[in-house]
């Protein structure tokens, strides 16, 4: 299943997820630091999105109270509220 998200307070502009019997097979991410969330991409690719969100969940980039992970941690959340 398809599932777009639109990050708030980051860099990044948009999440699109794919994401079967409940592991992420794909996530392409616009905008944001190209090389990390490429490289973040790639490991969250077949984990479950409860792993990635215990694992992502309130990390902070710099300053602000959120990050690209922390920020697909709440993209997951929502989704699995709206399922």
């Amino acid at each position: 299943m398809k599932y777009v998200y639109i990050p708030k307070g980051v860099c990044s502009r948009q999440f699109t997820f794919e994401i079967e019997d409940g592991k992420i097979t794909s996530l392409e991410v616009i905008g944001g630091c190209n090389g990390n969330l490429k490289g973040i991409s790639s490991i969250v690719k077949g984990m479950d999105i409860d792993k990635v969100i215990e694992a992502f969940d309130g990390i902070s980039c710099g300053p602000k109270p959120t990050s690209c992970p922390d920020q697909i941690a709440q993209a997951l959340k929502a989704y699995k509220e709206e399922r």
